[in-house]
């Protein structure tokens, strides 16, 4: 895992868009398109207004989500609620290519199971994406990837609904598709994550956050949360 830190929440939003919009554009030259799945958080809410003004190839990217809780269309909790407020109503990136999970259903687990087939059709089968954005918890977690869930044990489905946490359940990636993404880009910023990422970056596999493969990860953190750790 290559560790870069900048010296703020701002600046790690920025360089964190240039990468993107460069990982964008050499998808779109190598393979015609560009898939990447997105978490939610007030750093990477700025990272995507910011993207949103970068040279971007937009017709050929698809936004799918990391993860989503289980909430009512336009609640603040949604993840969605914020992607589009961030980048849809700025980019000129179609609106049908935003990909939500679809938390509203009643049959949560068959949702999920739709939504992997989504995944399918955009990404192959299985599907490889071109670039997974994470974010890390104080508790160790990523995505919905939260201690102590079942949901740490599924190596058979790459999407799959947790039970509750901080009292929504979630529908989340799983482990098996992020770690066969091109590229991790994780963002980190806040002196509460110091710990988690003290440990994320020694491969502590007794965190949720120090499962995902460190192999193809770039991580962007303020100084902060990377005050334990030793940056490349």
């Amino acid at each position: 895992m290559k560790i870069h830190v900048l010296p703020d929440a701002d600046s790690v939003a920025k360089s964190a868009a240039k990468v993107i919009a460069m990982e964008a554009v050499a998808a779109v030259s190598r393979r015609g398109q560009f898939v990447m799945a997105v978490s939610g958080g007030r750093t990477p809410w700025q990272m995507l207004r910011i993207l949103a003004c970068q040279p971007v190839p937009w017709k050929n990217v698809h936004v799918v989500q990391v993860d989503e809780r289980v909430a009512p269309p336009g609640d603040s909790d949604r993840n969605l609620t914020h992607l589009r407020e961030s980048l849809l109503e700025h980019a000129p990136l179609p609106p049908e290519q935003i990909h939500a999970m679809p938390v509203e259903e009643d049959d949560l687990p068959a949702g999920a199971a739709r939504y992997a087939r989504l995944l399918q059709q955009l990404a192959g089968s299985p599907p490889v994406l071109d670039l997974v954005h994470l974010g890390l918890g104080p508790d160790g977690h990523t995505a919905s990837l939260v201690p102590g869930d079942p949901v740490l044990d599924v190596t058979d489905r790459d999407v799959a609904v947790t039970e509750t946490y901080h009292e929504r359940r979630r529908m989340t990636l799983s482990y098996p598709i992020l770690n066969r993404s091109r590229r991790i880009l994780w963002l980190v910023t806040g002196a509460d994550k110091a710990e988690m990422l003290l440990r994320l970056q020694r491969g502590d596999a007794s965190i949720p956050a120090g499962r995902v493969s460190s192999e193809q990860a770039l991580l962007l953190s303020d100084r902060a949360a990377a005050s334990q750790t030793s940056p490349d």
